[in-house]
């Protein structure tokens, strides 16, 4: 029944099997690699891509303040350009009073900096919390929310254009409080 042909064709396919086993195993691992890199040496893991907050931008801070005073800006500010804008608020902040993953903004603009009542704030806010929001103080924070605050829960990494933050901030203070 089992003669020796018979054997040695079960063992080269029981080998054969293994070596595209191997050989798949290798091309996945050169495709997908996720271990230390050999590239860098000290076994740091390296990221296949990078995405910009601007957060280690040093240069991003720099246009962020770059463009015309914001006075100026803020005097011609459009509402609606803000409302716009304010879409990328909108994920983590609400206009009706209520909560969300952020402080509503209902009458942020002059209301105590973290001043609604039941959000916990970040310590750096939190200790701000005798200023106010005025125009300027948020334009500042809108600018650079890290570098305003240090600390500070907002992942944001800003809004770069002062028209920008100057049209939104004219928007956020047409919702009353």
């Amino acid at each position: 029944m089992f003669d020796t042909m018979t054997l040695t064709k079960a063992g080269g396919a029981l080998c054969g099997s293994l070596l595209i086993l191997l050989l798949g195993n290798w091309a996945a691992e050169g495709l997908y690699h996720t271990g230390p890199s050999g590239h860098g040496g000290d076994g740091e893991l390296t990221q296949a891509y990078a995405i910009d907050t601007g957060a280690d931008d040093a240069a991003g801070e720099e246009v962020a303040d770059a463009g015309p005073p914001f006075a100026e800006v803020y005097a011609a500010a459009d509402a609606a350009a803000g409302e716009r804008v304010f879409g990328k608020c909108k994920a983590c902040h609400k206009l009706d009073g209520a909560n969300g993953v952020g402080p509503h903004l209902d009458g942020v603009v002059d209301r105590a900096i973290a001043g609604v009542e039941g959000f916990a704030y970040s310590d750096a806010l939190a200790g701000m919390s005798a200023e106010a929001w005025t125009p300027e103080h948020m334009e500042a924070f809108l600018a650079s929310p890290k570098g305003y605050a240090p600390g500070t829960k907002m992942s944001f990494a800003g809004l770069p254009k002062v028209e920008d933050r100057a049209n939104v901030i004219a928007y956020l203070a047409t919702i009353g409080g």
